[in-house]
Protein backbone atom coordinates (compact mmCIF):
# COMPACT_ATOMS: atom_id res chain seq x y z
CA UNK A 1 0.00 0.00 0.00
CA UNK A 2 2.81 2.24 0.40
CA UNK A 3 4.33 1.85 -2.71
CA UNK A 4 0.63 2.81 -3.95
CA UNK A 5 0.77 6.14 -2.21
CA UNK A 6 4.16 7.01 -3.10
CA UNK A 7 3.08 7.18 -7.26
CA UNK A 8 -0.21 8.41 -6.62
CA UNK A 9 -0.72 12.39 -6.96
CA UNK A 10 -3.46 13.92 -5.30
CA UNK A 11 -5.40 16.75 -6.51
CA UNK A 12 -5.16 19.56 -4.30
CA UNK A 13 -8.11 21.55 -2.66
CA UNK A 14 -8.27 24.20 -5.58
CA UNK A 15 -8.95 20.75 -7.96
CA UNK A 16 -10.44 17.94 -5.83
CA UNK A 17 -13.80 16.60 -5.57
CA UNK A 18 -15.99 19.13 -2.69
CA UNK A 19 -12.82 21.28 -2.66
CA UNK A 20 -12.27 19.45 0.77
CA UNK A 21 -8.35 20.08 2.78
CA UNK A 22 -5.93 17.54 2.93
CA UNK A 23 -6.62 15.85 6.35
CA UNK A 24 -9.96 14.57 4.38
CA UNK A 25 -8.35 14.21 0.44
CA UNK A 26 -4.56 12.00 1.34
CA UNK A 27 -5.10 8.85 -0.20
CA UNK A 28 -3.46 7.12 3.21
CA UNK A 29 -6.85 8.63 5.43
CA UNK A 30 -9.16 8.44 2.78
CA UNK A 31 -11.51 5.67 2.91
CA UNK A 32 -13.20 6.91 -1.36
CA UNK A 33 -10.70 7.28 -4.20
CA UNK A 34 -12.09 9.13 -7.00
CA UNK A 35 -10.48 7.72 -10.38
CA UNK A 36 -10.47 10.48 -13.76
CA UNK A 37 -11.04 8.42 -16.78
CA UNK A 38 -11.43 11.12 -19.55
CA UNK A 39 -11.72 8.54 -22.55
CA UNK A 40 -13.67 9.74 -25.31
CA UNK A 41 -12.50 7.52 -28.61
CA UNK A 42 -15.63 5.94 -29.73
CA UNK A 43 -18.20 8.68 -29.36
CA UNK A 44 -20.57 8.68 -32.26
CA UNK A 45 -22.98 11.86 -32.15
CA UNK A 46 -22.22 14.51 -29.46
CA UNK A 47 -18.50 14.71 -28.88
CA UNK A 48 -16.88 16.29 -25.77
CA UNK A 49 -16.91 13.87 -22.85
CA UNK A 50 -13.10 13.61 -21.82
CA UNK A 51 -14.09 17.05 -20.17
CA UNK A 52 -16.49 15.47 -18.10
CA UNK A 53 -14.48 14.38 -15.47
CA UNK A 54 -12.70 18.11 -14.72
CA UNK A 55 -15.93 19.58 -15.32
CA UNK A 56 -17.51 17.39 -12.49
CA UNK A 57 -15.06 18.02 -10.13
CA UNK A 58 -14.59 22.05 -10.79
CA UNK A 59 -19.03 21.79 -10.44
CA UNK A 60 -18.83 20.07 -6.70
CA UNK A 61 -17.30 23.20 -5.31
CA UNK A 62 -20.54 24.41 -5.30
CA UNK A 63 -22.10 21.19 -3.49
CA UNK A 64 -22.76 20.95 0.00
CA UNK A 65 -20.33 19.08 2.33
CA UNK A 66 -23.76 18.06 4.47
CA UNK A 67 -26.24 15.92 3.39
CA UNK A 68 -29.87 16.64 4.69
CA UNK A 69 -31.40 13.04 4.07
CA UNK A 70 -28.16 11.17 5.89
CA UNK A 71 -28.05 14.14 8.49
CA UNK A 72 -23.75 13.71 7.77
CA UNK A 73 -21.07 15.31 6.54
CA UNK A 74 -19.63 11.99 4.21
CA UNK A 75 -16.73 13.53 3.14
CA UNK A 76 -15.13 14.31 6.38
CA UNK A 77 -16.29 11.33 7.94
CA UNK A 78 -14.41 8.63 5.49
CA UNK A 79 -12.46 11.26 3.29
CA UNK A 80 -12.50 11.31 -0.38
CA UNK A 81 -9.16 11.25 -2.45
CA UNK A 82 -9.01 12.61 -5.89
CA UNK A 83 -6.25 11.48 -8.22
CA UNK A 84 -4.69 13.38 -11.41
CA UNK A 85 -6.85 12.43 -14.42
CA UNK A 86 -5.29 8.94 -16.25
CA UNK A 87 -3.55 9.97 -19.68
CA UNK A 88 -5.19 7.82 -22.85
CA UNK A 89 -3.07 9.49 -25.70
CA UNK A 90 -1.70 7.13 -27.81
CA UNK A 91 -3.62 4.07 -26.52
CA UNK A 92 -5.90 2.27 -28.31
CA UNK A 93 -9.22 2.19 -26.69
CA UNK A 94 -8.40 -1.73 -25.56
CA UNK A 95 -5.55 -0.62 -23.69
CA UNK A 96 -6.59 2.47 -22.15
CA UNK A 97 -9.80 -0.12 -21.00
CA UNK A 98 -7.15 -2.66 -19.30
CA UNK A 99 -5.31 0.78 -17.84
CA UNK A 100 -8.35 1.69 -16.32
CA UNK A 101 -8.47 -1.71 -15.07
CA UNK A 102 -5.53 -1.86 -13.63
CA UNK A 103 -6.18 1.29 -11.84
CA UNK A 104 -9.25 0.49 -10.16
CA UNK A 105 -8.04 -3.01 -9.05
CA UNK A 106 -5.04 -1.62 -7.18
CA UNK A 107 -7.28 0.83 -4.94
CA UNK A 108 -9.67 -2.17 -4.49
CA UNK A 109 -6.61 -4.47 -3.33
CA UNK A 110 -5.46 -1.34 -0.51
CA UNK A 111 -9.67 -1.78 0.25
CA UNK A 112 -10.86 1.75 -0.93
CA UNK A 113 -14.27 2.42 -2.34
CA UNK A 114 -13.53 3.65 -6.10
CA UNK A 115 -15.56 6.10 -7.84
CA UNK A 116 -14.78 6.41 -11.96
CA UNK A 117 -15.53 9.36 -13.68
CA UNK A 118 -15.97 9.10 -17.34
CA UNK A 119 -15.74 9.92 -20.25
CA UNK A 120 -17.49 7.81 -22.23
CA UNK A 121 -19.44 4.75 -21.68
CA UNK A 122 -16.86 2.81 -23.09
CA UNK A 123 -14.69 2.85 -20.15
CA UNK A 124 -17.42 1.21 -17.54
CA UNK A 125 -16.63 -2.55 -18.54
CA UNK A 126 -12.92 -1.69 -17.18
CA UNK A 127 -14.24 -0.83 -13.60
CA UNK A 128 -17.32 -3.56 -13.50
CA UNK A 129 -14.61 -6.21 -13.86
CA UNK A 130 -11.87 -5.26 -11.31
CA UNK A 131 -15.27 -5.02 -9.40
CA UNK A 132 -16.51 -8.47 -10.61
CA UNK A 133 -13.10 -9.98 -9.27
CA UNK A 134 -13.18 -8.58 -6.26
CA UNK A 135 -16.73 -8.70 -5.03
CA UNK A 136 -18.82 -12.15 -5.20
CA UNK A 137 -21.85 -12.54 -6.25
CA UNK A 138 -21.78 -9.51 -8.11
CA UNK A 139 -25.06 -7.42 -10.10
CA UNK A 140 -24.61 -4.46 -12.67
CA UNK A 141 -27.80 -1.62 -12.04
CA UNK A 142 -27.10 -0.07 -15.42
CA UNK A 143 -28.96 3.25 -15.14
CA UNK A 144 -29.08 4.62 -19.06
CA UNK A 145 -31.24 5.79 -22.48
CA UNK A 146 -29.62 3.12 -24.12
CA UNK A 147 -29.26 -0.46 -23.85
CA UNK A 148 -25.28 -0.71 -24.83
CA UNK A 149 -26.01 -4.07 -26.28
CA UNK A 150 -24.88 -3.96 -29.51
CA UNK A 151 -22.02 -7.20 -30.27
CA UNK A 152 -20.34 -3.52 -32.38
CA UNK A 153 -20.83 -0.37 -33.22
CA UNK A 154 -19.31 1.48 -36.67
CA UNK A 155 -16.66 -1.17 -36.70
CA UNK A 156 -15.36 -1.18 -32.76
CA UNK A 157 -16.60 -3.83 -30.75
CA UNK A 158 -15.31 -1.06 -27.65
CA UNK A 159 -17.54 1.08 -28.61
CA UNK A 160 -19.78 2.72 -26.27
CA UNK A 161 -22.69 1.10 -27.91
CA UNK A 162 -21.35 -2.37 -26.89
CA UNK A 163 -20.26 -2.15 -23.28
CA UNK A 164 -22.83 -4.08 -21.42
CA UNK A 165 -21.99 -6.80 -24.32
CA UNK A 166 -18.89 -6.57 -23.25
CA UNK A 167 -19.45 -6.96 -18.97
CA UNK A 168 -21.73 -9.74 -20.24
CA UNK A 169 -19.06 -11.40 -21.39
CA UNK A 170 -17.57 -12.08 -17.84
CA UNK A 171 -20.93 -10.90 -16.03
CA UNK A 172 -24.82 -10.65 -17.22
CA UNK A 173 -26.15 -10.29 -14.31
CA UNK A 174 -27.37 -6.92 -15.49
CA UNK A 175 -30.42 -4.87 -14.45
CA UNK A 176 -31.24 -2.02 -16.42
CA UNK A 177 -33.50 1.34 -16.11
CA UNK A 178 -34.47 4.04 -18.02
CA UNK A 179 -33.91 2.74 -21.66
CA UNK A 180 -35.58 3.97 -23.91
CA UNK A 181 -33.54 3.39 -27.27
CA UNK A 182 -32.17 -0.11 -28.19
CA UNK A 183 -32.03 -1.78 -31.84
CA UNK A 184 -33.82 -5.55 -32.65
CA UNK A 185 -30.07 -6.87 -32.02
CA UNK A 186 -30.35 -5.55 -28.84
CA UNK A 187 -33.31 -6.90 -27.35
CA UNK A 188 -32.37 -10.11 -28.96
CA UNK A 189 -29.36 -10.22 -27.18
CA UNK A 190 -31.44 -9.01 -23.87
CA UNK A 191 -33.58 -11.66 -24.06
CA UNK A 192 -30.94 -14.33 -24.56
CA UNK A 193 -28.62 -13.64 -21.52
CA UNK A 194 -31.82 -12.95 -19.49
CA UNK A 195 -31.03 -9.08 -19.07
CA UNK A 196 -33.69 -7.41 -16.97
CA UNK A 197 -34.41 -4.38 -18.37
CA UNK A 198 -37.22 -1.23 -16.97
CA UNK A 199 -38.05 0.79 -19.45
CA UNK A 200 -38.65 4.38 -18.79
CA UNK A 201 -42.11 4.52 -20.69
CA UNK A 202 -43.28 1.70 -18.44
CA UNK A 203 -42.26 2.75 -15.68
CA UNK A 204 -44.35 6.16 -16.31
CA UNK A 205 -47.29 4.23 -17.10
CA UNK A 206 -47.36 2.53 -14.32
CA UNK A 207 -46.64 -1.24 -15.91
CA UNK A 208 -44.46 -1.78 -12.74
CA UNK A 209 -46.25 -0.15 -10.14
CA UNK A 210 -46.23 2.26 -7.69
CA UNK A 211 -43.35 0.52 -5.70
CA UNK A 212 -41.46 0.12 -8.97
CA UNK A 213 -37.89 1.09 -7.12
CA UNK A 214 -38.27 -1.81 -4.88
CA UNK A 215 -39.16 -4.21 -7.98
CA UNK A 216 -35.57 -2.78 -9.32
CA UNK A 217 -33.88 -3.99 -6.26
CA UNK A 218 -35.49 -6.68 -5.52
CA UNK A 219 -33.91 -8.15 -9.17
CA UNK A 220 -30.42 -6.95 -7.52
CA UNK A 221 -27.59 -9.57 -5.59
CA UNK A 222 -26.21 -8.65 -2.95
CA UNK A 223 -23.44 -6.69 -4.27
CA UNK A 224 -24.11 -3.42 -6.30
CA UNK A 225 -21.92 -1.87 -8.90
CA UNK A 226 -24.08 1.04 -10.30
CA UNK A 227 -22.71 2.06 -13.99
CA UNK A 228 -24.84 5.46 -14.66
CA UNK A 229 -24.79 6.98 -17.68
CA UNK A 230 -25.99 10.22 -17.52
CA UNK A 231 -28.46 9.99 -20.31
CA UNK A 232 -30.73 8.05 -18.13
CA UNK A 233 -31.88 11.49 -16.89
CA UNK A 234 -34.53 13.37 -19.12
CA UNK A 235 -33.07 16.40 -21.33
CA UNK A 236 -35.16 18.66 -19.27
CA UNK A 237 -32.56 17.70 -16.23
CA UNK A 238 -29.76 16.91 -18.07
CA UNK A 239 -29.04 18.09 -21.85
CA UNK A 240 -25.09 17.74 -21.66
CA UNK A 241 -24.40 14.97 -22.98
CA UNK A 242 -23.70 13.22 -26.14
CA UNK A 243 -26.93 11.14 -27.42
CA UNK A 244 -30.48 12.91 -25.30
CA UNK A 245 -33.59 10.99 -25.69
CA UNK A 246 -36.80 11.96 -24.28
CA UNK A 247 -38.40 10.52 -22.00
CA UNK A 248 -36.27 9.80 -19.49
CA UNK A 249 -35.71 9.21 -15.65
CA UNK A 250 -36.75 12.24 -13.19
CA UNK A 251 -34.05 13.55 -9.71
CA UNK A 252 -36.54 12.11 -7.01
CA UNK A 253 -38.04 9.26 -8.55
CA UNK A 254 -33.73 8.54 -9.05
CA UNK A 255 -33.07 9.27 -5.87
CA UNK A 256 -35.27 7.06 -3.96
CA UNK A 257 -34.20 4.12 -6.31
CA UNK A 258 -30.52 4.92 -5.49
CA UNK A 259 -31.40 5.06 -1.59
CA UNK A 260 -33.45 1.66 -1.74
CA UNK A 261 -30.42 0.26 -3.00
CA UNK A 262 -27.83 1.38 -0.43
CA UNK A 263 -30.56 -0.11 1.66
CA UNK A 264 -31.01 -3.48 1.22
CA UNK A 265 -27.93 -4.20 -0.95
CA UNK A 266 -24.16 -3.42 -0.59
CA UNK A 267 -22.65 -1.02 -3.19
CA UNK A 268 -19.26 -1.58 -3.80
CA UNK A 269 -18.50 0.81 -6.47
CA UNK A 270 -19.97 3.15 -9.51
CA UNK A 271 -19.41 5.49 -12.07
CA UNK A 272 -21.03 8.56 -13.79
CA UNK A 273 -20.02 8.48 -17.59
CA UNK A 274 -21.17 10.36 -20.44
CA UNK A 275 -21.36 13.99 -19.37
CA UNK A 276 -20.26 16.19 -22.23
CA UNK A 277 -20.03 19.82 -20.65
CA UNK A 278 -21.81 22.07 -22.63
CA UNK A 279 -21.56 26.00 -21.89
CA UNK A 280 -25.37 26.16 -22.75
CA UNK A 281 -25.69 24.01 -19.85
CA UNK A 282 -23.63 24.60 -16.86
CA UNK A 283 -26.40 23.35 -14.38
CA UNK A 284 -25.11 19.85 -16.24
CA UNK A 285 -21.92 19.63 -14.49
CA UNK A 286 -23.18 20.68 -10.85
CA UNK A 287 -25.96 17.95 -11.43
CA UNK A 288 -23.38 14.93 -12.40
CA UNK A 289 -21.70 16.49 -9.17
CA UNK A 290 -24.22 16.36 -6.72
CA UNK A 291 -25.52 12.82 -8.04
CA UNK A 292 -21.65 11.37 -7.66
CA UNK A 293 -21.79 12.37 -3.91
CA UNK A 294 -25.38 11.37 -3.76
CA UNK A 295 -24.47 7.62 -4.68
CA UNK A 296 -21.83 8.12 -2.05
CA UNK A 297 -23.88 9.03 0.52
CA UNK A 298 -26.53 6.19 -0.28
CA UNK A 299 -23.44 3.69 -0.57
CA UNK A 300 -22.11 4.80 2.87
CA UNK A 301 -26.15 4.87 4.56
CA UNK A 302 -25.09 1.69 6.66
CA UNK A 303 -21.54 2.31 7.39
Amino acid sequence: MVGIIEIMKELDIKKNFLGIEKEYSNYKDSKIVIVSAPLEKTVSYGKGTSKGPEEILEASHYVEYYDEEQSRELCFEKGICTLEALNFQKLSVEKSLDKIYKEVSKHLDARKFVVTLGGEHSLSAAPIKAHHEKFPNLSILQIDAHSDLRESYEGSKYSHASVMARVAEFNSNIVQVGIRAQCKEEVDFRKRKNIKTFYAREIKLGMYGSNWQELVVNNLSENVYITFDVDGFDPSLMSATGTTEPGGLFWDETMNLLKIVGLEKNIVGFDVVELAPSKYSPSSNYIAAKLVYKILNYAFINR
